[in-house]
């Protein structure tokens, strides 16, 4: 199984579908399982850390206009720009992050401490010079959006963890995800937990080092060494 898909993705799998957003992974049999969420709010939908597919504008249509396009990761960028070219958008970056704009080719618009009027807050997760998160939560959804310091692709997983921390970080994990606690939590690298999440999260979090080399020694040598 290769890492990371490549070429036109054909053969996308809708993932995290509810009443306030969607989400796909263009490339199903890729190990890093990319997944990318369109979050719709009164009408209009906001495209977070996308990877594009065939069809996506037909699914996007079904929750409302593209009001923007959403980096959340420095190394996210992915398909951002393009998406938000044919939707004549800007992409909103934190801002705090750098080093995104030569990535992109579309207007920028850096946030704050919400996404526009979405009621989605901005929290910066990680912040060094190799790494730059935020995530955003909702808390009228209960939803949280985590680009990558937490996932369910099985190379973040170990044991009977259905929620797992990233494993460059699974020695200092991100204790700032431990002030939420969402109803659902949707991630950049697999599908999403929508039952008890704030269970996961914490079992994730407060486990994380301990579990650490379980997680080295299976998982991350099976997808990192083959």
């Amino acid at each position: 199984m290769a890492m990371k898909g490549s070429g036109r993705a054909r053969n996308w799998q809708e993932i995290d579908r509810w009443d306030g957003g969607v989400g796909w992974i263009a490339y199903p049999d890729e190990a890093m399982q990319r997944a990318s969420h369109a979050l719709a709010v009164d009408g209009e939908v906001w495209v977070v850390d996308p990877v594009d597919a065939p069809g996506l504008d037909d699914l996007l249509a079904e929750f409302g206009e593209v009001a923007g396009v959403v980096v959340l990761l420095d190394r996210h960028t992915r398909d951002a720009g393009a998406i938000a070219r044919r939707h004549d958008v800007s992409v909103h970056v934190p801002h705090w992050m750098t080093g995104v704009e030569g990535d992109l080719g579309a207007p920028i618009e850096r946030v704050r401490t919400e996404l526009g009027s979405t009621g989605y807050g901005v929290h910066k997760v990680v912040d060094n010079p190799v790494w730059q998160e935020a995530a955003l939560y909702g808390e009228d959804t209960g939803a949280l959006v985590v680009p990558e310091s937490v996932g369910t692709a099985d190379f973040f997983l170990t044991g009977d963890e259905r929620l797992g921390v990233h494993p460059a970080l699974r020695l200092f994990p991100p204790k700032r995800l431990g002030r939420l606690s969402p109803d659902r939590i949707l991630v950049g690298h697999g599908t999403g937990i929508d039952e008890s999440a704030p269970e996961a999260l914490d079992d994730a979090l407060e486990n994380a080092r301990s579990r650490a080399p379980s997680l080295y020694a299976g998982t991350v040598r099976e997808y990192l060494l083959s």
